[in-house]
């Protein structure tokens, strides 16, 4: 059955399946944006924040996501290094207004950048600088700098501006990161 599984996945029958961590503080926008990127008819009317975690599946034209939507309550952010083994890429989301909790932000993915797990792991990060509609939003080069990411040397990332309401910029974060897991040797 290999072979069958195989000729389906060169003849583009069957898609690949690809685990993402989607990390973040509270209330950044994790959830929000996952309900986006799924059809629209798939969709949730009402979004409530994840307490612990959620999988949600979608596909794109090539690939099968499966993403853990982890919690980024204080309480909860200790589950994430659960799944740091299984994630095959992350998701990053980052409130681009919340000037006050950027330390924090930076803290944890300083943290999830450490773990063993993940340090010599040549995973693609996705970030997200989310609620750029809003009048205080930092841009993306900002969130940037204040993160540090150009310290990241060691895995391929992208930041993407984004408005997760109203689906403004996901498209181009996914489109990134689908072309940086189909480069990744399986």
């Amino acid at each position: 059955m290999g072979l069958f599984d195989k000729l389906a996945g060169w003849l583009g029958i069957k898609k690949k399946e690809v685990h993402v961590l989607c990390l973040g503080l509270d209330n950044s926008g994790k959830t929000t944006i996952i309900n986006k990127l799924k059809p629209s008819n798939a969709q949730a009317q009402d979004i409530v924040p994840t307490i612990g975690f959620s999988i949600e599946k979608f596909k794109t034209s090539s690939l099968s996501f499966t993403v853990f939507d982890m919690s980024g309550q204080g309480r909860y952010r200790n589950l994430w290094e659960h799944y740091y083994k299984e994630g095959q890429a992350i998701i990053f989301v980052i409130d681009s207004c919340d000037k006050l909790r950027m330390v924090v932000a930076k803290e944890e993915l300083d943290t999830l950048l450490n773990h063993p797990d993940i340090k010599h792991r040549r995973m693609p990060i996705l970030f997200f600088a989310n609620k750029m509609d809003l009048r205080d939003a930092l841009s993306s080069v900002k969130v940037s700098q204040q993160l540090c990411l150009e310290s990241i040397k060691d895995k391929p990332w992208h930041i993407c501006a984004s408005d997760a309401l109203k689906g403004e910029g996901l498209q181009e974060g996914v489109d990134w990161l689908q072309d940086q897991i189909r480069t990744m040797k399986t």
